[in-house]
């Protein structure tokens, strides 16, 4: 009976390893489920959001691995984004953090924002007004304006702008006027050799390469993958995620299997 039941233990501990280096498997060669904290991705992505990564999107790095091991540099069977692709990656002063934003540069692109409208290149981005966000002019919320906007490569999506004369609507900045604070000589950022440059689509509400103390330009190792479609979204306003008798009421079922665009 002694030996049976030691069979037993030993035949579950080995189904739970098993079933561990698979999940481990998928999630570093295949797919990993992130979910969306902040509003800085608003209108494509919510608050409440979870979504799937496709780790083979670009190739792998040391981070493709859970908890970055350093086990090698660069990256295997590399492939750059393309410009509009929603990615993940680590933080560059932080590699613990990750992050999720729009690539818009690729390595030796120029990069300007102007009265908030991003240039590539010395040529502004085509950008089409929708209307207002949320279009129900929810007071609990300020109302921001959405815009179509078509990337030099056709790739169209929607982004937000409370106006076009915050801080980051005219960067890089070369030179403000000390009486009002506003920028007079624009510069422009030269995107470096194997890295790329990302953009929040809430382009008021959000911290990205247009920061280069905080995230500036991000090294193609950083990547993780490729944001590909949302799985299951919830309104945090009306549930939280282990608050399953209300998800009925909870639940963005429009949402639910959207590709992320």
């Amino acid at each position: 009976m002694a030996k049976k039941k030691t069979g037993g233990w030993a035949e579950t501990l080995k189904t739970v390893v098993y079933a561990a280096l698979i999940a481990i498997g998928i999630r570093t060669v295949a797919f990993e489920p992130f979910n969306i904290p902040s509003g800085s991705m608003e209108p494509t992505l919510l608050v409440g959001d979870y979504l799937f990564v496709s780790k083979f999107s670009y190739g792998y790095s040391r981070h493709s691995i859970p908890f970055s091991p350093p086990l090698f540099e660069g990256r295997l069977f590399e492939r750059l984004p393309q410009r509009g692709d929603v990615a993940v990656f680590k933080l560059p002063r932080d590699p613990r953090q990750d992050y999720i934003k729009r690539v818009v540069g690729l390595p030796g692109d120029r990069i300007q924002v102007r009265g908030g409208v991003l240039h590539i290149n010395g040529q502004p981005v085509r950008r089409e007004y929708l209307g207002t966000f949320p279009p129900n002019g929810d007071e609990m919320r300020a109302l921001f304006r959405r815009y179509r906007e078509v990337l030099p490569n056709g790739v169209a999506h929607d982004i937000l702008e409370r106006g076009d004369d915050g801080p980051l609507d005219n960067v890089p900045c070369m030179q403000e006027d000390r009486l009002t604070g506003r920028c007079v000589r624009l510069g422009e950022f030269l995107v470096p050799a194997n890295h790329v440059f990302a953009m929040g689509d809430n382009r008021d509400n959000s911290e990205d390469s247009r920061v280069l103390g905080a995230v500036g330009f991000i090294p193609v190792e950083n990547l993780v993958g490729r944001a590909e479609f949302i799985f299951f979204s919830i309104d945090a306003d009306r549930a939280s995620w282990w608050e399953v008798w209300r998800w009925p009421l909870a639940i963005r079922w429009s949402r639910m299997f959207s590709a992320v665009r």
